[in-house]
């Protein structure tokens, strides 16, 4: 079995821990693969060296050391490449973990295959532009319209198969997976939901209303999304937190379920609500 270990190995404790992980998962029927600009910092007989792209398409698991951020980003790229995730918890939250730090004993079961797949939806988030698709992205979490650097109200209108869904004035719409639903979205006043459910959830930023409240969607729906600015170029996209794109009036965001899920490995009993019980609520009591 091949692992590939994904991480920020410059981090002094995320490299230690990367260490651990490499030789317990190491040994003569399995190989673990490193990013080739860390090839100073492991060896052994039973590691590899690959770039990035190659390390997903060689392993047969993608470990992820970090939080929830660098899971979700490798998860996703993952299941692109059709592998599943296994997080270990290097960060705060670990959400999307599988084993935390103090856990790492689990591992052996990895390595008995005695474990399983927890799949999740992810969203496809497209901006076209005079019917020109200029971005697409796949999320985990949530993709979010936002204004962008002047602080003032963005008008947003989003339709579902050309009828009329919402229309917000806001700092923006956050359109959250379930899995997302316990991210930026819950921040906001959104809703938790089941991981398992095939859905949409729409929360607004900051409206100015007295009566906004979240909506869930059935994610068959695609839901086409413009905005409207007293500014000039005063929205942006984000898919899962990382690098904007700028939306002016004449585009229109386009979100539907992508044809990807994310496979996440799971090693240990625990349920959704026990997890959220755990992380979230008395974590914030």
């Amino acid at each position: 079995m091949i692992f590939s270990v994904f991480g920020n190995l410059d981090k002094k404790d995320v490299r230690a821990l990367a260490q651990e992980v490499s030789k317990m998962l190491s040994g003569q029927q399995n190989k673990v693969v490193f990013n080739e600009k860390y090839t100073t910092s492991f060896s052994g007989g039973n590691c590899s060296f690959m770039t990035e792209s190659d390390m997903y398409k060689a392993c047969d698991i993608a470990v992820v050391l970090g939080g929830d951020g660098t899971t979700m980003k490798v998860a996703k790229n993952a299941a692109v490449n059709g592998k599943p995730a296994l997080g270990i918890n290097g960060g705060r939250l670990g959400f999307l973990s599988a084993v935390e730090r103090n856990e790492l004993s689990l591992l052996e079961s990895v390595l008995k295959g005695e474990y399983a797949v927890d799949e999740r939806i992810m969203l496809e988030a497209s901006v076209i532009k005079n019917g020109k698709i200029i971005s697409t992205s796949h999320c985990l979490n949530d993709a979010v319209l936002s204004r962008g650097d002047f602080a003032r109200l963005i008008d947003i209108d989003i339709k579902s198969d050309k009828a009329d869904m919402l229309r917000v004035r806001a700092d923006g719409v956050i359109i959250s997976t379930p899995t997302g639903s316990t991210a930026y979205s819950l921040a906001a006043g959104g809703p938790i939901l089941s991981p398992d459910l095939n859905c949409f959830v729409i929360t607004s930023i900051c409206p100015h209303s007295l009566m906004d409240r979240s909506i869930v969607v059935n994610s068959k729906f695609t839901l086409n999304i413009s905005v409207r600015s007293d500014v000039s170029n005063n929205a942006i996209l984000t898919c899962d937190g990382e690098e904007p794109v700028e939306i002016d009036q004449d585009c229109i965001v386009s979100v539907s379920l992508s044809d990807y899920k994310a496979k996440l490995i799971k090693v240990k009993p625990d349920n959704f609500y026990q997890i959220v019980k755990k992380k979230i609520i008395e974590r914030g009591s």
